[in-house]
């Protein structure tokens, strides 16, 4: 199995586990820096990782990204027209 070396030194498996390269990147950037890591760390960090990949493993994780990325759109979307819906029916008096 094909694995990426992070800046931090940490390596990441590239088995298209997503999840897992995201959590990773939130806990090598955001946690070892405690909450204080910046756009550009995590920037640099993403790059360094797609440089570290090839192109099957590029499109693999694009494809899960994007699939990833759609289904919390859409769960966005719905809960704001449920939301919609709520507050038109009278059921939400907080707003």
């Amino acid at each position: 199995m094909n694995k990426v070396k992070m800046l931090t030194g940490q390596e990441i498996p590239l088995d298209g586990d997503l999840l897992f390269m995201l959590e990773s990147l939130y806990r090598e950037v955001s946690l070892k820096r405690e909450l204080k890591g910046t756009f550009d760390d995590m920037m640099s960090e993403i790059v360094n990782i797609v440089d570290g990949m090839d192109e099957t493993a590029r499109k693999q994780y694009l494809i899960e990204s994007l699939f990833l990325n759609t289904v919390t759109y859409e769960n966005e979307r719905l809960s704001a027209y449920m939301k919609k819906l709520t507050k038109e029916a009278g059921g939400d008096e907080d707003e």
